[in-house]
């Protein structure tokens, strides 16, 4: 126990000083929540009215929930670029040099990430409010699905995190970039799966950031889009699941990319 409390303190420390570098540079999330809204914007007015929703319901309401969950995808090229420049500035090896607990590093860049994700996601619902998003549920059952946006972002970070450790050379950030786009877009968070050929759905309904898009929504109460298929029934399972199993590999892996940095 004694262990453990240490690291908790150790790893809020490298919080605090996660935190204040966000606070003295703040422009990676300005930047980020900009594209986010103009992500909104685009799919919501320029494709929108093209866009027939299975089982009714406005896009508009459908779309806001998948950009939400786009936003929390993207976490990982922007942890992986802070990670990777902290070592090469050797602000790393300091803390490899310290007597501290090879977890509490990562998981103060984690839980600070975190908290800027939880402040870009406040501002993207208040904005999806402005331009006439509504919610149709319980306060609940509206904050069960931010807490799974958020589950779903602390799994994408402990990826960012292991990938800004062990992927240092030149070219690492745009490589990751083209992996995730297409994880982004081979998903539900602009159009229904039901909607695609049926290769390309499978995919989609398998997809992590699917799972918590339809989760979200029928919390949100918004239209799902969905009439049949595995996310109909269990997409609340597979929202908390793959973040789970995701984490369950990514935080051991980040832990000892750490302790064996060279």
């Amino acid at each position: 126990m004694s262990a453990l409390a240490a690291t908790l303190r150790q790893s809020w420390v490298i919080t605090l000083r996660d935190l204040k570098h966000w606070q003295r540079e703040p422009w990676g999330i300005v930047f980020g929540i900009l594209f986010a809204i103009m992500m909104l914007l685009v799919f919501g007015y320029l494709f929108g009215g093209a866009i027939q929703m299975p089982g009714g319901g406005d896009y508009l309401h459908y779309l806001l929930p998948g950009v939400l969950a786009l936003t929390m995808l993207f976490g990982i090229d922007g942890t992986m670029a802070v990670v990777t420049e902290d070592t090469k500035r050797g602000v790393t090896a300091r803390f490899r040099s310290l007597p501290i607990s090879s977890l509490a590093v990562p998981a103060g860049r984690a839980v600070a990430d975190l908290a800027n994700s939880a402040l870009q996601l406040a501002v993207l619902m208040v904005g999806g409010l402005i331009i006439g998003w509504r919610v149709d549920a319980s306060l609940g059952s509206a904050l069960t699905a931010v807490g799974l946006l958020l589950w779903l972002r602390l799994a994408m970070l402990w990826l960012g995190i292991f990938l800004g450790l062990t992927l240092r050379m030149e070219g690492a950030l745009t490589m990751v970039q083209v992996l995730v786009w297409p994880l982004g877009f081979t998903s539900n968070l602009f159009v229904p799966a039901e909607t695609m050929p049926d290769w390309l759905g499978f995919l989609a309904s398998w997809n992590p950031v699917s799972a918590t898009a339809a989760a979200c929504r029928d919390l949100f109460g918004n239209p799902t889009g969905i009439t049949e298929g595995v996310l109909a029934d269990h997409a609340m399972l597979l929202a908390l699941a793959w973040p789970a199993v995701l984490m369950a590999i990514f935080v051991p892996l980040s832990t000892r990319a750490f302790r064996r940095l060279g």
